[in-house]
């Protein structure tokens, strides 16, 4: 798939063209469901959502689009991820709401996050965690989504926020510290 072809199906999507909308889907499926597998190997075992289904309920979120105002093919993948994620943890409140009962298996989000851990309460807790980063620097939050969720190097998130590799580096750092002291402790560092 060429980023290329991707960013001009957005514009066509974008000034009503009917067809743009199926090929871009067609087009960005196995990028779409590489994503959705990386975020369902997170997920506790024996989750009931397979990639598949966590990319028909994007499917399903895309087509209500009624204006997509997508820059490029970086801009639209880190929407789809993040809804993805929404996706998740709509998913893990109902079954929260549902009080199945029962443990969860303790799994690790990622190895770089060995700390969190992929349960559907830690889940909910980063979900706020990031958004309260958000509120302090938006810049910070996408890249942790472009690094941790949509599984980009730090080359390719450097280049897709226009900054330096160091620079990515350096953040990063900073977001797992932040994140770590504000995920154990349920606080907000300072």
């Amino acid at each position: 798939m060429q980023s290329g072809e991707i960013t001009l199906l957005l514009r066509e999507w974008q000034v009503g063209t009917p067809e743009a909308f199926e090929q871009l889907v067609q087009t960005a499926y196995p990028s779409l469901r590489s994503i959705a597998e990386s975020y369902l190997r997170r997920e506790r075992p024996g989750h009931t959502l397979q990639a598949t289904a966590l990319v028909n309920e994007l499917y399903l979120k895309l087509v209500k689009q009624r204006k997509p105002e997508w820059k490029d093919r970086a801009h639209f993948f880190t929407f789809a991820a993040k809804l993805m994620r929404m996706i998740l943890i709509d998913h893990s409140r109902a079954n929260k709401a549902r009080k199945r009962g029962g443990e969860a298996v303790r799994v690790p989000l990622t190895p770089e996050l060995p700390w969190l851990e992929a349960t559907e309460e830690h889940l909910l807790d980063l979900e706020q965690a990031m958004q309260e980063l958000e509120k302090l620097d938006a810049k910070k939050v996408r890249m942790l989504e472009l690094r941790y969720f949509l599984g980009a190097t730090a080359e390719e998130t450097a280049e897709t926020l226009g900054l330096s590799k160091a620079t990515v580096d350096r953040e990063m750092k900073f977001v797992r510290s932040w994140l770590a002291a504000r995920l154990r402790k349920g606080e907000t560092p300072a």
